[in-house]
């Protein structure tokens, strides 16, 4: 048995161990009927054939890579013998349209600027069952699209990823700062939120099923597209695959603003995750407020620290941190729509059992809590003549239920509100 090739006696094809299959897996008699006798599988504008995928490429100002990716593009296509069109959205001021629409692309303008809005609008162009996409900088080799295609093809994933952190990334390709630290750290970012299960969440180098792509409803313009894609997926619960792939150096001037862009995606997840973005930190800072309170009172040392009055200030501060920013997760679970609602048992339940009676009756007992304290200090106070001054840690403990008393009772009012509102749209 050949080291690097399996043979299939069954179909006559040959299947590579790195997942491409030889071109006698997709010759059938199919595919030969819609072949373009001039142009081969390439379907271009004037062809009256129905394509079976779809390469969208995004450009701008891309005369440099654009005939090079066109004709990798080809390659791939006539390996695997399916009818392909190829959709240039271009927002360009140089000739990249010219040189794409010779080469039998099919070249749509825009209606917006923008990363995604030019894959939104090719998308609403493409007309395949199968939707492939990659930048036309040179950096992917459309030549591997059939690994990626085989997987959405076979029904074996409802999109394809190529993977640059799992498989070669050329000197120069990609800077150290996006292959050690941004790349990684926005994967990661992803995997913990959407449940991903991916090795390279920013590479543009994917086959969708082009009804998966429906279930996706993307809506982003700009970079973080390539986010939204695959938290879209992670909450349709879609297949995700990868296959490892080579990263060349671009062709051109690069566009990407590495801080800037960089920081759009951490943005667009986490408002599309309000369960990370409030939930777990109003958890996190109410607990370790409460601790910090208890342990101030019972007087605690933990590791040399003496807890006092300054410990007791801060146990406070926390406290109310995390009760306002509780307060913000239960708001964004009515006031929004995010691709990952908060999934904590704490938000569910209050936003499943939420009364304003209840919030506000709450709210109000906690005042009287401590009102009563503060009363009886102040009585304690006066009986000595005003001469002793009550225990400062007990009235700040005291001040601090007022105010999430305070807090709760408002809050309650205004989710009351805002829930009422939201039915009613609804």
């Amino acid at each position: 048995m050949n080291a690097t090739a399996v043979a299939d006696s069954t179909s006559g094809s040959t299947i590579h161990e790195n997942g491409t299959k030889t071109e006698q897996q997709y010759a059938n008699g199919e595919s030969e009927l819609r072949r373009d006798p001039d142009e081969g599988y390439l379907i271009t504008p004037e062809s009256d054939l129905e394509p079976t995928l779809s390469v969208v490429i995004p450009t701008l100002n891309e005369e440099q890579g654009i005939a090079e990716c066109i004709n990798r593009v080809k390659s791939a296509v006539e390996t695997m013998k399916v009818p392909t069109e190829i959709v240039v959205t271009d927002s360009s001021t140089d000739r990249t349209p010219e040189i794409a629409e010779s080469m039998g692309g099919h070249v749509v303008e825009p209606t917006e600027a923008g990363y995604g809005a030019a894959y939104l609008h090719g998308f609403e162009q493409a007309r395949g069952d199968y939707i492939a996409i990659g930048d036309a900088d040179t950096t992917y080799d459309f030549e591997e699209l059939p690994k990626l295609y085989d997987l959405v093809a076979d029904g074996d994933a409802d999109m394809a990823m190529g993977s640059r952190l799992g498989g070669e990334i050329k000197s120069g390709a990609m800077p150290p700062l996006h292959q050690y630290i941004g790349n990684p750290l926005l994967t990661k970012f992803l995997n913990t939120f959407y449940d991903a299960g991916v090795s390279d969440a920013h590479s543009g180098f994917r086959v969708i099923d082009a009804d998966a792509l429906e279930q996706m409803d993307l809506q982003s313009t700009g970079m973080e597209f390539a986010s939204e894609m695959i938290m879209q997926a992670g909450a349709n619960d879609l297949e995700i695959a990868e296959r490892p792939i080579t990263y060349h150096e671009r062709t051109g001037e690069a566009t990407l603003d590495s801080f800037r862009d960089g920081w759009r995606h951490i943005r667009f997840m986490l408002v599309n995750a309000p369960g990370y973005l409030f939930s777990a930190p109003a958890v996190g800072f109410s607990l370790v407020g409460l601790l910090t309170i208890f342990g101030s009172l019972l007087g605690a040392e933990v590791y040399g620290v003496n807890f006092g009055m300054q410990t007791a200030f801060a146990g406070c501060v926390l406290t109310v941190i995390g009760h306002q920013v509780g307060s913000f997760a239960l708001f964004s679970s009515y006031t929004t729509d995010p691709i990952r609602k908060p999934s904590d048992p704490i938000t569910k339940r209050l936003r499943d059992s939420f009364r304003l009676e209840h919030g506000a009756t709450l709210g109000l007992l906690l005042c009287g809590v401590g009102a009563l304290y503060v009363a009886a200090a102040l009585a304690r106070w006066a009986s000595t003549g005003y001469t002793q001054l009550p225990a400062p840690m007990p009235n700040l403990f005291a001040m601090t239920i007022i105010i999430l008393g305070v807090q709760t009772v408002f809050s309650s009012f205004f989710l009351s509100m805002v829930a009422n509102g939201t039915s009613q749209v609804n």
